[in-house]
């Protein structure tokens, strides 16, 4: 990578980091909302609805998967493409069975009669995780991309590097936010 193609990568980085910083706000006062309204006067109190399984079982798959992005971050500084392949084939694997018990978790709520309209607690819950939830739909297309665009041959590899390591840290983002996610929402009604 020669000089300007560093420094327009910084730029990028520098933008991303931006988009990160919004990204932490929202949620932030998405967090806010959670907290005002539970438990609400009126419905269901967390205790009856969350379930201990389904919050550890999400959360082993989804903060794994920080560990085996690791292993494709590696791959790539290393220009290891054995790698960067199980790194991000892992990464994506864990991604899917956390949305899978995510998307579990939200049709079991609902069967039983916890829906997005059953109290104001329900509601704030529904947005903030499945929110976090769609950002690993995202972040699971973007894993997707990332595989097709490692296989292109007119693709450069420093190209390919960046558009990773500007991956990770969205990734990283996203396991940081289901960490507050656990703490805050899940662990004390668990």
């Amino acid at each position: 990578m020669n000089s300007q193609e560093a420094a327009l990568f910084q730029d990028k980085k520098i933008g991303f980091f931006i988009y990160l910083g919004v990204e932490a706000i929202m949620f932030a006062v998405l967090f806010a909302t959670y907290f005002i309204f539970t438990p609400a006067a009126k419905g269901p109190y967390p205790t009856e609805v969350f379930e201990a399984r389904t919050v550890l079982l999400s959360s082993f798959f989804l903060l794994s998967s920080s560990g085996t992005l690791l292993i494709a971050e590696k791959g790539i500084e290393k220009k290891n493409q054995t790698k960067v392949i199980v790194g991000l084939g892992a990464t994506l694997l864990c991604a899917f069975a956390f949305l899978g018990l995510e998307i579990h978790e939200f049709y079991t709520f609902v069967q039983e009669g916890y829906g997005i309209t059953t109290s104001i607690f329900l509601a704030s819950f529904y947005v903030l995780v499945g929110l976090h939830a769609a950002h690993v739909a995202f972040g699971i297309g973007w894993m997707i991309v990332l595989f097709l665009h490692y296989y292109r041959p007119k693709v450069s590899y420093s190209l390919y590097m960046e558009k990773q390591i500007i991956f990770s840290y969205y990734w990283h983002f996203v396991d940081v936010v289901w960490v507050f996610i656990i703490l805050l929402v899940y662990l004390p009604y668990l």
